[in-house]
């Protein structure tokens, strides 16, 4: 398990999965099995979906 606040952002954010699996470019499936903790995201998809969020990669991947 990979430990990450994607979901808890989301939320915050008021956007749905799919929206945000949208803006940042990543197909919903794979957003989900992230936000679930059942895949690492690669840096790339760590930083699109941080720059969605407007919060730091750090925030919302603790872990690095």
């Amino acid at each position: 398990m990979f430990s990450n606040r994607v979901k808890e952002f989301r939320e915050k954010a008021g956007l749905s999965q799919s929206e945000l699996a949208r803006r940042a470019g990543i197909a919903e499936p794979n957003l989900s099995k992230i936000e679930n903790g059942l895949w690492q995201a690669w840096p790339k998809a760590k930083r699109r979906l941080a720059q969605v969020l407007k919060v730091r990669i750090q925030e919302v991947f603790p872990e690095g």
